[in-house]
């Protein structure tokens, strides 16, 4: 895969669809490739998070917490572990690759520098969590009324 092609993939992925070209050309140099094989783990429930990662290839598989929960399997240009990208914590869920996969890892640390050297990705990218927060608080008020009402 080339440098274009590579930003191409990582413009697609949710949240960096706002950064422009050098800003994904410096995410794609920094960043760490892994190349998975079907069944290798990428990351463990419980474990520590050390970045978010996008799916450059392949197909990887989350395995949700939860009795009858289904697995949910993404591929090109996913963002698995939002969160991480910015904060250090906990993974949720396991996940595996279903199909040789090649992911690339970004630390906070990463994205930090990135969101210091383009202001106007950091702006985009807090107006969408922004607005992701806003519809999470919704979605609950309405769980809420639902509870309240039983």
């Amino acid at each position: 895969m080339g440098l274009d092609d590579d930003i191409a993939i990582l413009a697609a992925a949710p949240l960096f669809s706002f950064m422009a070209r050098d800003a994904l050309r410096l995410l794609s140099f920094a960043a760490e490739r892994r190349s998975l094989t079907p069944g290798d783990v990428l990351f463990a429930r419980n474990e520590r998070s050390d970045g978010g990662y996008v799916v450059m290839s392949g197909t990887v598989e989350l395995a949700p917490r939860g009795a009858g929960a289904e697995p949910v399997r993404v591929g090109r240009s996913a963002l698995i572990g939002q969160m991480a990208l910015f904060l250090r914590g906990e993974r949720p869920t396991d996940a595996h690759a279903v199909t040789a996969a090649e992911v690339v890892r970004i630390t906070p640390t990463l994205m930090r520098r990135v969101l210091e050297e383009f202001p106007d990705a950091a702006e985009a990218i807090h107006a969408a969590l922004h607005d992701d927060l806003g519809t999470l608080i919704e979605d609950l008020d309405g769980v809420r009324a639902r509870i309240d009402a039983i």
